[in-house]
C-alpha cells in the first residue's frame, strides 16, 4: 500500500496523472468506499463525542413462542403499488411496516394521507442511499430529513430504521443511536425471482418459509419482478392467517419476544 508522503512524493514530481497511472491500483484504500476509517470516516470503532444508551438494537427476527410476524414493505411511497398494498392490507384488517423513502413520502404525501394509521412507519433515508459508505454527517442528514419528513406527514416521529440494502456501518449505528432507533432488517424475503411464471406458488412459498418471530422483507416499488408479490397480498396474509400466524408491527413483534441480536 502507497503511504501519504509517498503519494505526496509522486503528486510532486509527476503531477497528478503520473500518481494516477502509478498508484491507483495501490491507493483505495485512503479514497473511495474502500478506504479505511481513518479519523472516524464512515465505520468508527467508537463514539467518543455520543452518550445516549450506549448501545443499538438491531435485529432479524425476535425470539417468541407466539405465532407472530412482521411483514414489511421497502422502498415507497410511490404512485404504481403503495396504494394497491394499502388497499389489499385494509380488505383483510392486517398489519405491516413501511420504511420509507423521506423524499418519496414527501412528494406523495396526498397519496398516503391517513392511510398509515393501522400500520408502522419506519426511517428508509431521505434518497436511499448507502449509509454504510457516509460518514456520520452524511448519515446524520439522510436520517433527519426523513424521520422529520415521517412526523409532518404521518403525524409521529419513526422509531425504526431499515438501512438500504441492509449495508450498515458504524457511523449508521452511532447515528441511530442519537436518535433512538432499533435497526430493523428481515429473516425472511419474498422470494418473488422464483415465481414470476408461478405466481401462485408464491402464496404458498411465503407460508412454507414463514416462522414464528419472523420479519418479511417485501416492497411497495421497484422492478415488475416484485408485482408477483402485490398481486397476491391478499392470498399472501391469508395463507399465512390459515397456517395460524398472526401479522403484527414490527414494534409489536419486538415486545413480544427478546431480539436474538444486539450490536
Amino acid at each position: 500500500m502507497v503511504s501519504r508522503r509517498e503519494l505526496v512524493r509522486l503528486l510532486a514530481a509527476g503531477g497528478v496523472g503520473a500518481a494516477a497511472a502509478v498508484a491507483v491500483p495501490k491507493v483505495r484504500g485512503l479514497f473511495g468506499p474502500d478506504r479505511l476509517p481513518l479519523d472516524g470516516g464512515y465505520a468508527p470503532a467508537g463514539n467518543e463525542l455520543g452518550w445516549h444508551k450506549g448501545s443499538v438494537r438491531v435485529l432479524w427476527h425476535v425470539t417468541t413462542e407466539r405465532p407472530l410476524i412482521a411483514l414489511t414493505f421497502d422502498d415507497g411511497p410511490e404512485p404504481d403499488w403503495t396504494p394497491r398494498v394499502l388497499d389489499a392490507l385494509d380488505a383483510l384488517d392486517a398489519k405491516a411496516t413501511f420504511f420509507v423513502v423521506g423524499e418519496r413520502l414527501e412528494r406523495n404525501a396526498a397519496l398516503v394521507r391517513g392511510r398509515y394509521a393501522r400500520h408502522e412507519v419506519g426511517n428508509h433515508t431521505w434518497a436511499h442511499k448507502d449509509l454504510a459508505q457516509r460518514d456520520e454527517k452524511k448519515v446524520r442528514d439522510q436520517l433527519r430529513r426523513c424521520h422529520d419528513a415521517i412526523a409532518e406527514h404521518v403525524g409521529r416521529p419513526p422509531t425504526l430504521l431499515r438501512p438500504p440494502w441492509g449495508h450498515l456501518g458504524g457511523s449508521t449505528l452511532t447515528v441511530a443511536e442519537e436518535f433512538g432507533y432499533d435497526v430493523v432488517m428481515w429473516s425472511q424475503r419474498m422470494r418473488e425471482n422464483l415465481f414470476v411464471k408461478n405466481p401462485g406458488g408464491i402464496v404458498a412459498d411465503t407460508a412454507e418459509q414463514a416462522r414464528p418471530g419472523a420479519v418479511i422483507l417485501a416492497h411497495d416499488t421497484g422492478p415488475d419482478d416484485r408485482l408477483v408479490c402485490i398481486d397476491n397480498l391478499k392470498g399472501i396474509v391469508t395463507g399465512l392467517r390459515d397456517r395460524g400466524f398472526e401479522l403484527v408491527t414490527v414494534s409489536e413483534l419486538m415486545a413480544a419476544g427478546q431480539p436474538v441480536t444486539t450490536a
